[in-house]
């Protein structure tokens, strides 16, 4: 079984190798490795797909390997740069929240899509994607096959929007800090958020991950007031809301940590440059990872309904922040 495991880590890294080599082409190097490896896991898993003894290594890349991608990331954001965002960042993410899970559940309601499916995928928009949905999923004792449409759903619709804005991003006319915001205000997962962030240069990424960030740790408050929620709606007797169940970002506070002890100037600059490049390996490997989870006939398994709430929704949030940065 371990040899199958790494077996679907070394599939992750070998798209991100092509995602590299296919990004010095012509054109294509608008969009990037990270974008592209999205694509092509998507490709793959498309026409080729991966063996079932490969899913717990892919998940390791997908979940793990971007954890710590992010949390090395830190070692190109400077805490000054938080302070510097200030108010402003703090509001945008929690604006940001608000209208994507009020936006696509009332577009969801509006449509009469399943009441769990549409909470969900509106969670997963307006919170961090697939993390969103696993956590909140657990409060609502939501069925297995409602949780992975949701899944679906959200993978599919960040990639869209993480290509459009990668192709779209010169056209925006918002400033490389302003457009940060905008991507890590509106996309849904964190590799998304990375993956876009990343075409607007340093300084967009580094305020993409704060805002979205940002974002991710507003997930325990909302886990928290939904399982409150639920459990007084269902009326479960001897059933209370245990904090300790929830899934708590820790590696947040790893790329804090890290972000703090860069900020220190303690770590030489040569070094800190090379475990940033292995953080974007390890979120290459990442995305190869979450597009080995989508198919392109996804979007005839989890139905038409969820979609057109959680782009409608989408659509809804952007145009929103967009004014809003502006």
């Amino acid at each position: 079984m371990k040899k199958e495991i790494w077996k679907g880590i070394g599939l992750t890294f070998f798209i991100a190798i092509i995602a590299k080599l296919v990004s010095s082409l012509p054109y294509l190097s608008l969009i990037g490795p990270l974008v592209l490896a999205i694509l092509i896991g998507i490709l793959w898993n498309t026409f080729l797909p991966v063996q079932a003894t490969w899913e717990k290594g892919i998940t390791f890349s997908s979940k793990m390997l971007l954890r710590i991608g992010i949390i090395l990331l830190g070692m190109r954001l400077n805490l000054s740069d938080i302070a510097e965002a200030g108010w402003p960042a703090l509001l945008l993410a929690v604006c940001s929240v608000i209208v994507g899970i009020v936006a696509v559940y009332g577009v969801a309601k509006l449509i009469r899509t399943d009441y769990t499916v549409g909470f969900l995928t509106a969670c997963g928009t307006g919170i961090c994607g697939a993390a969103a949905i696993v956590a909140i999923s657990s409060q609502m004792k939501a069925k297995p096959e409602e949780t992975a449409v949701s899944v679906v759903v959200i993978a599919v619709l960040g990639t869209i929007f993480t290509v459009a804005y990668s192709v779209f991003y010169p056209v925006l006319g918002l400033s490389s800090e302003a457009y940060g915001m905008f991507a890590g205000g509106t996309l849904h997962e964190i590799a998304h958020v990375v993956a876009a962030g990343d075409v607007g240069g340093k300084s967009a990424l580094d305020l993409a991950l704060v805002v979205k960030l940002t974002r991710v740790m507003l997930l325990v408050f909302v886990a928290s007031g939904v399982g409150i929620w639920m459990a007084r709606k269902n009326r479960v007797e001897n059933e209370k809301f245990n904090f300790k169940k929830l899934p708590i970002p820790w590696f947040i506070f790893g790329f804090l940590a890290t972000s703090a002890l860069y900020s220190t100037g303690i770590i030489p600059e040569v070094i800190a440059s090379k475990l940033v490049t292995l953080a974007y390996v390890l979120m290459a490997m990442a995305m190869a990872g979450l597009g080995l989870n989508v198919k392109f006939d996804a979007f005839r398994q989890a139905g038409i309904k969820p979609f057109i709430a959680g782009l409608v929704g989408s659509l809804i949030l952007v145009v929103t922040l967009y004014f809003y940065i502006q």
